[in-house]
């Protein structure tokens, strides 16, 4: 049997329902926490559609308790009167001193949590959060010329 290969910051044998890339981008992840997700039925059968985007979510730290915004999980179709909202705030579910230390380090300037990635681990919907520091316009220009040089090297390397 092959291995299966490690995709991202998820865990082996885990399977990726959403990245958002746009944050590795927008972000310097300084750290990064798995959490668990409290979800209703159909927003489960809607992750395993893939029916989910992280563009605009963030996640807030209100009465000790972490909380993830702005998420849009897809409607599912079969739901009936049972849905749910497709933007509503989802709890997060994490050890109280994890919560506690991430909202130290959130007070500080500049460091916001942002969901990096949705999975399925052991059949639960888990979440990678990313401690992240907003980057400045040159970074991103950095970033950018970093990443054609890479694609520039690979590809002379595969000419030869």
């Amino acid at each position: 049997m092959s291995k299966k290969k490690k995709k991202g910051n998820i865990p082996e044998g885990a399977q990726l329902v959403a990245a958002n890339r746009k944050a590795r981008f927008n972000y310097e992840v300084v750290d990064s926490v798995e959490a668990g997700m409290m979800l209703m039925g159909s927003e489960v059968k809607s992750l395993r559609d893939g029916k989910l985007t992280l563009g605009d979510a963030y996640v807030l730290i209100e009465k000790n308790e972490a909380w993830m915004h702005h998420a849009h999980i897809g409607e599912y179709a079969q739901a009936g009167y049972a849905g749910h909202l497709p933007l509503r705030t989802r709890k997060l579910l994490m050890h109280r001193r994890e919560i506690d230390r991430l909202a130290t380090k959130v007070k500080e300037k500049g460091i916001t949590l942002i969901p990096l990635e949705v999975y399925f681990k052991n059949g639960r919907a888990k979440v990678n959060l990313g401690l992240c520091r907003g980057k400045a316009q040159h970074d991103k220009r950095h970033s950018i010329r970093d990443r054609d040089q890479k694609r520039a090297a690979r590809r002379d390397f595969a000419d030869v």
